[in-house]
């Protein structure tokens, strides 16, 4: 089966079509290696995954011969990524609320002139 109907298969993605642009973006791998969409699959292959900012890792149990249901995923992957993936995501999106919440618009007369505040202070510590 090819790697893209796989990952369309198993539900990584939405549509086949998103499969095949993630596979010509580089963002798919067999065992270390980017591949073509039309890359076929085998059980026991490796797969990384790159979504969301994620590295999905993936090996293959089985391969589907259509679309499968949510819970069956299970029976056709084995899912090996590692938890601090996870963890760097959470990260990121603590880092990204710090400043503005979303829905705040651009910043006011007051955040820029504190930013610029900032920006003279910390070069004034450098030097």
């Amino acid at each position: 089966m090819r790697i893209d109907k796989y990952l369309w298969c198993t539900r990584y993605f939405k549509t086949r079509s998103m499969a095949t642009d993630a596979c010509k973006k580089g963002h798919i791998k067999i065992n270390n290696k980017s591949v073509k969409p039309s890359k076929d699959i085998y059980t026991g292959e490796r797969i990384t995954v790159r979504k969301n900012q994620i590295n999905y890792e993936l090996e293959v149990i089985d391969i589907p011969k259509n679309r499968v249901g949510a819970k069956l995923v299970d029976l056709y992957r084995k899912d090996v990524t590692p938890k601090n993936a996870f963890a760097n995501q959470e990260l990121l999106k603590f880092a990204k609320d710090y400043y503005r919440k979303k829905g705040e618009g651009r910043p006011t007369k007051k955040d820029r002139r504190d930013i610029e505040d900032f920006n003279l202070n910390a070069q004034d510590e450098i030097e």
